[in-house]
């Protein structure tokens, strides 16, 4: 027995006038200081004192937002005693409400202890709106929370069935604003999604055409969105896609590019989208060597050649290059400016967080502990997976 979950949507040009109907008494709005500089605060203040809703705001959450933050945040939140949460942003603020609003309704809680199959027994207090403005997290649409400890300088994954949020407000404007780099991170992300949650383990019916399609719609329109800002239609399918991705992960699950690329982004601050992007064609490497992989599958949808499993891997692997290359992203650690020396020295502290990540259970092809450290090895200068 399996489940899919998912918030009501509202999705498309000018969906956040949604918020003129949301009906309550006060929202908390968790988000950080650059959506209150662009004015999107303002925005959605605005619609909320049109629908008679007080706020408060926190626009504090930093990227890779640290439990230290998150409860801080929900101290707020338990001060105005809100009957909406409501995250606005990218996927760390999206993350940090989910958090803070579970420990707005159970304080007793230490999020590192969360596990999904907790009963939490949430909306005794609020309920909550995610607004995602970037395209590629898809947490809008997810119960999934990643949080940074800051003593042990690890991202974990936490959160439970109860934490996914009501409502996703999908609105492509607020996206558009996104600079290249941004766009370039946040769609390698929603790809990465995408293709780990199509080739998982765990993957369903229900969850394959979400998974496909979202692919389809990032190899086809992500460079657009990257190399003309302005080009709405881009913009559009990419916002859909990020949250098509969410709905297909989280409803599958991720694999090890995710596990890899926390590790190193909470090692080294690489940015979270374009970790995961660099990680995924070695994965796919060396997962079809040995596993029960679907990559063929995705190279047909996509028109390249995949006469056979090994062939389609080898086909995706060019594209997901090709793909990087004209979107501006790194193919190697090299290509990030990390040191060497600096890298290969905490390779064993990346491999130990990696098997720790909950993201690596469903990865067609486990990974031994000297697997998984050979392959953080082959990143740092490029190399094919040959083992």
């Amino acid at each position: 027995m399996w489940f899919f979950r998912s918030p009501q949507i509202v999705f498309g040009e000018h969906a956040l006038d949604y918020l003129r109907q949301v009906e309550g008494q006060r929202a908390f709005i968790v988000t950080d200081e650059t959506m209150v500089q662009m004015g999107f605060v303002a925005l959605v203040e605005e619609r909320l004192a049109e629908a008679g809703l007080e706020t408060a705001c926190f626009a504090e959450v930093e990227p890779d937002p640290s439990v230290e933050t998150v409860e801080r945040g929900a101290a707020q939140m338990r001060a105005f005693a809100p009957d909406w949460i409501i995250g606005l942003g990218g996927g760390s603020s999206m993350d940090a409400a989910k958090a803070m609003w579970i420990l707005y309704e159970r304080p007793d809680l230490d999020p590192r202890a969360i596990t999904p199959f907790d009963h939490l027994g949430l909306r005794q207090k609020a309920r909550m709106i995610a607004i995602p403005t970037t395209s590629g997290t898809g947490s809008e649409v997810t119960w999934a929370i990643v949080l940074t400890d800051t003593e042990e300088a690890r991202k974990f994954g936490t959160g439970c069935p109860e934490a996914l949020p009501d409502l996703a407000i999908v609105d492509p404007h607020l996206a558009a604003r996104m600079p290249p780099r941004l766009t370039a991170d946040t769609g390698m992300d929603a790809l990465t999604q995408c293709i780990e949650g199509y080739v998982s383990t765990w993957h369903n019916d229900f969850t394959d055409g979400l998974n496909l399609k979202g692919i389809q719609l990032i190899f086809e329109y992500l460079p657009r969105a990257y190399e003309n800002p302005d080009d709405m239609e881009a913009r559009e399918h990419m916002h859909n896609a990020a949250t098509l991705s969410g709905l297909g992960y989280m409803n599958a699950m991720v694999g090890l590019a995710h596990a890899m690329g926390h590790a190193l982004g909470a090692h080294f601050h690489v940015p979270h989208g374009r970790a995961v992007g660099l990680y995924l064609p070695y994965t796919i490497e060396f997962s079809v060597r040995e596993g029960d992989t679907r990559y063929g599958e995705i190279a047909r949808s996509l028109g390249l050649p995949a006469a056979d499993e090994v062939e389609g891997a080898r086909s995706l692997v060019q594209a997901i290059h090709d793909l990087a290359r004209r979107i501006g992203q790194p193919l190697t650690i090299q290509e990030l400016g990390l040191d060497a020396e600096s890298y290969r020295t905490r390779i064993p502290d990346l491999v130990t967080h990696s098997e720790e990540d909950a993201s690596i259970v469903a990865c067609p092809r486990q990974p031994t502990t000297e697997e998984l450290h050979r392959l953080f090895e082959y990143a740092y200068d490029g190399r094919s997976v040959d083992f």
